[in-house]
C-alpha cells in the first residue's frame, strides 16, 4: 500500500473531504451527537460529551502517519459547511480497508453519504492500492445498506448479535467490494 504523507483532499462535485482540525470540534459534536447518528452507529455516544470531538480529532494524525485509519471531514465545496465524515480503517498487511461514515440528519437524503463514500473507497483503490474494501451496517439500519449496494458492495453475510451498543445486542450485516470488481480498475494490479 501507499501512503501520502499529507492527509489527502479529495474532492467530488458537490463535496470536498479533508483533514478535520480543531475548529471543527464544535460542529462534529452538534451533528455526530444527534440521537439518530448516535443509535446507528457503533462506536458514537450519546449524549456526546464535551471534549470527545477535540480528543478524537486531536488523534488523527497519528492514527494517519501509523498507516492505522484515515478519517476525513465530509465538507460541501462551495460553502466548506461540514456536513459528516468519512473514513477508512485498515488492516494493511491484508491491503484491506474498512469503511464508515455518517452524515449529519439535517443532510440525510440527499445522496451525500454515497457520493463521499464512493469516492473514499475510490481513492483506496487507485491511490492506496487497497484489495478490498468491507463495510458493515446495524442490520435495522437498512438505509446504510442501500449506500453500500450503490457503491457496488455486495453483501456477504449477516451475524444475529454480533455486538452491543447501549445495552442492546446488534444484528450486523456485512459487505464487500474487491479492487478488481472497481469500475474502470479489473484486475490491474496496485501501481
Amino acid at each position: 500500500m501507499r501512503f501520502p504523507a499529507e492527509f489527502p483532499v479529495i474532492e467530488t462535485p458537490r463535496l470536498v473531504l479533508r483533514g478535520f482540525d480543531l475548529t471543527d470540534a464544535r460542529n462534529v459534536q452538534r451533528l455526530a451527537g444527534a440521537r439518530e447518528i448516535a443509535d446507528t452507529t457503533a462506536q458514537i455516544p450519546h449524549p456526546y460529551e464535551d471534549g470527545l470531538a477535540e480528543q478524537w480529532i486531536a488523534a488523527h494524525a497519528a492514527d494517519w502517519a501509523a498507516h492505522r485509519a484515515l478519517p476525513l471531514a465530509v465538507t460541501f465545496r462551495q460553502s466548506g459547511e461540514l456536513a459528516g465524515a468519512a473514513g477508512l480503517t485498515f488492516a494493511g498487511e491484508h491491503a484491506r480497508a474498512e469503511l464508515g461514515y455518517w452524515i449529519g440528519v439535517p443532510f440525510w437524503r440527499n445522496g451525500l453519504a454515497t457520493e463521499a463514500a464512493g469516492a473514499l473507497v475510490d481513492f483506496g483503490f487507485r491511490v492506496l492500492g487497497l484489495n478490498r474494501v468491507q463495510a458493515h451496517h446495524f442490520a435495522r439500519n437498512p438505509a446504510s445498506g442501500r449506500v453500500l449496494l450503490k457503491l457496488g458492495m455486495k453483501r456477504e453475510g449477516a451475524s444475529p448479535r454480533f455486538l452491543c451498543k447501549n445495552g442492546r445486542f446488534e444484528d450486523v450485516v456485512f459487505y464487500g467490494v474487491l479492487r478488481r470488481d472497481w469500475p474502470g480498475l479489473g484486475d490491474i494490479p496496485p501501481g
